[in-house]
């Protein structure tokens, strides 16, 4: 649904996005992590036509962004990070509003914008002065705003800033339940956010691609943290002769060895590592399964293209 293809986006002589290249499919909900400035809103601009890119290409729904912008509008909906709300104007006289602009056929404008109301869960404030709902809600009338055309394709930009936790858990689901019947893009600066609601993460640092994968892949295999009493040049020793461990590090806590390990492949490597610390003579104090969070693995890839420059 969505694909893109070196697309770089200059300022004069700044440059915003550089050699971008990614794919979405149909019913995927993908997300663009990235630091503030790191060009997440660029790419978007650049997808719903907002801004036209310097060089590259990138098609929506089958469409190219240049060559049959229209057609890509049709498709699409997109929630920029300010709201596109009048806050004078009820709810419900805003979507009618904005189904015009959109060019809905007059007979089929109240069904969209009941379907918007009712997909974004906002059908109770549909007769309130938007300037007079909470941020919570002002947010639902901007997706609904992006949801009257029924897109095959969503675009959302930081679509939880300035909310409480309350409300970015319900608009949280409000995302996850759009999936599936449509492909969405968010962007965040938040990873908790992107962890939480994304299936495939394209991390993006200095307007580039660090990485992208899926959340399982991306944040790599598991690894057990084992404490034993002893020392740890004893214990590492003695793990490394375990063939289903790959990678050993260790360290000193007061009279215990902490060793984190990783084995090959998803394999569990704890019968293994349990066989070896008894036969090694070593005293078990604590082994737990450990995964990289979605933290280690964003310093990880924004501090490589750091390094690369």
């Amino acid at each position: 649904m969505i694909k893109v293809s070196k697309l770089t986006k200059y300022y004069g002589p700044t440059r915003a996005v550089e050699d971008v290249t990614f794919e979405a499919e149909k019913g995927e909900i993908i997300g663009l992590l990235g630091p503030n400035g790191a060009g997440k809103t660029t790419i978007m601009r650049m997808l719903t036509g907002y801004f036209a890119p310097t060089s590259g290409t990138a098609k929506v729904a089958g469409f190219d962004i240049i060559e049959e912008p229209m057609e890509v509008k049709k498709r699409l909906g997109y929630l920029p990070e300010i709201l596109p709300l009048y806050y004078e104007m009820v709810v419900s006289d805003y979507l009618e509003f904005v189904a015009e602009i959109k060019g809905i056929p007059f007979k089929e404008r109240r069904a969209k914008v009941a379907k918007a109301l009712d997909l974004a869960r906002i059908e109770d404030v549909k007769h309130r002065i938007i300037g007079r709902l909470s941020r919570g809600y002002k947010q639902r009338v901007g997706l609904s705003q992006a949801l009257l055309s029924d897109p095959e394709v969503l675009i959302l930009d930081e679509p939880t800033i300035g909310l409480d936790p309350k409300q970015i858990i319900e608009i949280r689901e409000l995302i996850k339940s759009l999936g599936g019947s449509r492909t969405v893009l968010l962007s965040s600066h938040i990873l908790p956010e992107v962890s939480m609601t994304c299936e495939k993460i394209i991390i993006i640092n200095k307007g580039r691609v660090a990485a992208i994968s899926d959340k399982a892949t991306i944040e790599g295999k598991d690894r057990v943290l084992l404490k034993v009493k002893g020392d740890p040049e004893k214990a590492a020793a003695a793990l490394s002769k375990v063939k289903s461990i790959v990678s050993i590090e260790q360290a000193k806590e007061g009279p215990y060895a902490v060793l984190t390990l990783e084995g090959e492949g998803k394999a569990d490597i704890r019968e293994d590592i349990f066989k070896a610390v008894v036969e090694s003579g070593l005293v078990l104090v604590e082994m737990k399964l450990a995964s990289h969070s979605l933290e280690e693995v964003f310093l990880k890839y924004t501090a490589k293209e750091e390094d690369a420059r």
